[in-house]
This record gives structure tokens, C-alpha cells and sequence, in this order.
């Protein structure tokens, strides 16, 4: 079983810049894809971004591409998204999921981690 601990979110100015980070307990972190997801008040959880095994294959949303960047450190433990030119229409709790199939869709994912704030300013 996974657990799943995000980090890096805050507020920040448009146009700014922001890495976010999910801790994985346990030692299998290197067998699940890992994925972002994010959620606004009154709307479903939406993908951003996706990332398999080894790291060598990425899928991100539209909206997302060129501005975001998924990455994991499979020594660590740890996956990442980094986020630049950031718009106030990415404010949301961004969420990291671990899944063993490789897939966008939200219910493939089985393990969660408790969210992270992030606020951007205009």
C-alpha cells in the first residue's frame, strides 16, 4: 500500500513559477505510475499530468503542455510537477495518485495523497 504525501504548493504571482512534490512511503514506489490531478470548489477532480514506471513516458493535459512538467525520482521516492507561467485559472488543490495500470483516468487510481494548495494571483 501506498502513502502519498504532497508538498511545494503556495501562492504565487501570475507568471510565476512553483514545484510541487509527493512523497511515497514504502518501498514499491518505483512499481506505480504516478500521476497529478486538481480540483476547484464545486468541480471534479481534473488530470494534469501522468508518468510512468521508469519515468520515460509522460501524458499531460492540453491546457498543461509547455507549461507543465511531471517527473519522478525513483531513488527517492518521490514524484514531481513543476509548473511555470502559471495562470490564475490554475488555482486548485493539486492532488498526486499512484496507479498500477497506466492510464488519464481518475478511477485507476487507487492511492491518494491529502492535496496541496495552490494559489495564483493576478
Amino acid at each position: 500500500q501506498a502513502q502519498l504525501l504532497e508538498s511545494g504548493g503556495g501562492l504565487v504571482q501570475a507568471g510565476g513559477s512553483l514545484r510541487l512534490s509527493c512523497a511515497a512511503s514504502g518501498r514499491t514506489f518505483s512499481t506505480y505510475n504516478m500521476a497529478w490531478y486538481r480540483q476547484t470548489p464545486g468541480k471534479e477532480r481534473g488530470f494534469v499530468a501522468a508518468i510512468t514506471l521508469s519515468g520515460g513516458s509522460t501524458r499531460y493535459a492540453d491546457s498543461m503542455k509547455g507549461r507543465f512538467t511531471i517527473s519522478r525520482n525513483n531513488a527517492k521516492n518521490t514524484a514531481y510537477l513543476q509548473m511555470n507561467s502559471l495562470k490564475p485559472e490554475d488555482t486548485a488543490v493539486y492532488y498526486c495518485a499512484a496507479s498500477r495500470s497506466w492510464s488519464t483516468d481518475f478511477g485507476t487510481y487507487v492511492y491518494w495523497g491529502q492535496g496541496t494548495q495552490v494559489t495564483v494571483s493576478s
